[in-house]
């Protein structure tokens, strides 16, 4: 035993646990968060209101969280999978009947001090309980149909009622995060290549409901898609965003304009400056290289949660940490895509960058998950 493990095991358990804490990861999480004060701070022109004040209190509040998420043992989170799921699973149904809705969806749960989006806590709970539920089976019936359909059915039900609300982009992130789950918990190919074809086959049947009386989507998610294509053909209308967003991107060239000098914000051409097209603020002021520096951030977060899964030898814990890390990934690769016109605009917040409330310390708390698994793994 080296002289640091003998000195961590002499100090009391509590204050063994913060120091057991992934500390660079928290360092991690904080710089990505800098940048997005940074940029809430320019975009509201050079004032920490309305935007960049309330969201540093969050990040406090949601670091706090991450904390105190973190020294709670991880068997405790494992054996609250189920009933974080169904708490989940009714805040949805909660919103179908007394949701706020903003900007013409329906998604919130108004409590005052806070508008919850029970969504946002859904893509974590459903990683809890795919995790619980694959720590509980044994690995030679991961692919059998019988148990591959409940995980299905698990991922469909929040699916289904996120579609209602409506939110396209929460809902393929569900999908995609559910079925990422279940090939890391070694469920067979063959399942997988049934549903890719069952999607190409199912994206042609929406396209072709377009104008029918049983069309799939409503309106502007077809328009959406028709912007994905050709931006161009609506440059004032509904390719507006993607548009501008493009050309805030490509004025701010290797280097950027300078802190709080993009014109494209600054003016109000770049539409939801704040919140899902953020990252193209960021580019425009801090150009290309402020643009991979955050990417590194991100990129730097992932082989954390990669490491730290690799080195836990508790399946719960490591499909865990690996469900939280693909999620986070999905968050900052839709989001760039989206707004850089690789993939249709479908509201994805940046991670821990955006402005909002929901995402942000739903985020840290699963990020408080990691650490309660890197915390507690076998020594």
């Amino acid at each position: 035993m080296s002289y640091l493990e003998y000195s961590v095991k002499t100090v009391p358990a509590g204050l063994r646990k913060v120091l057991y804490l992934n500390w660079p990861l928290v360092l991690l999480l904080t710089a990505v968060a800098s940048v997005g004060f940074l940029m809430l701070y320019s975009v509201a022109g050079g004032s920490f209101t309305p935007w960049a004040e309330p969201q540093m209190k969050r990040y406090l509040l949601g670091l706090a969280a991450m904390f105190m998420v973190a020294l709670v043992p991880i068997w405790f989170w494992r054996n609250m999978a189920v009933v974080a799921y169904l708490v989940s699973i009714g805040l949805l149904v909660l919103v179908e009947f007394f949701g706020s809705v903003g900007m013409g969806a329906q998604r919130w749960i108004d409590l005052g001090f806070f508008r919850l989006q029970p969504s946002e806590l859904m893509k974590i709970t459903m990683v809890m309980l795919l995790a619980a539920y694959y720590d509980w089976l044994p690995i030679r019936k991961t692919s059998g149909l019988l148990w591959v359909l409940l995980p299905v059915m698990l991922i469909l039900l929040p699916t289904f009622l996120v579609l209602t609300q409506p939110d396209l982009g929460t809902a393929i992130l569900l999908v995609t995060g559910g079925g990422l789950m279940m090939f890391l918990a070694g469920v067979h190919w063959a399942y997988f290549a049934t549903v890719i074809a069952a999607g190409v086959g199912g994206i042609a049947t929406v396209l072709k409901s377009r104008g029918t009386e049983w069309q799939l989507l409503k309106e502007y998610q077809f328009r959406r898609i028709d912007t994905f294509l050709d931006p161009n053909s609506d440059p004032l209308g509904a390719g507006y965003h993607i548009t501008q967003a493009k050309i805030a991107m490509g004025s701010g060239g290797w280097t950027g304009r300078g802190f709080m000098q993009g014109t494209q914000s600054r003016l109000n051409f770049l539409p939801e400056k704040h919140t899902d097209f953020i990252f193209n603020t960021l580019a425009e002021e801090f150009g290309f290289v402020g643009a991979v520096s955050l990417l590194i951030l991100y990129v730097l977060v992932m082989v954390f949660c990669i490491a730290s899964a690799l080195q836990n030898r508790d399946r719960f814990s490591s499909l865990l940490i690996l469900g939280v890390g693909l999620t986070f990934f999905l968050y900052f690769a839709v989001n760039m895509s989206m707004v850089m016109g690789l993939a249709p605009v479908v509201g994805v917040p940046l991670p821990l960058v955006s402005y909002g409330g929901s995402a942000m310390l739903v985020l840290m708390v699963a990020f408080g998950l990691v650490q309660s698994a890197h915390i507690h793994r076998p020594r």
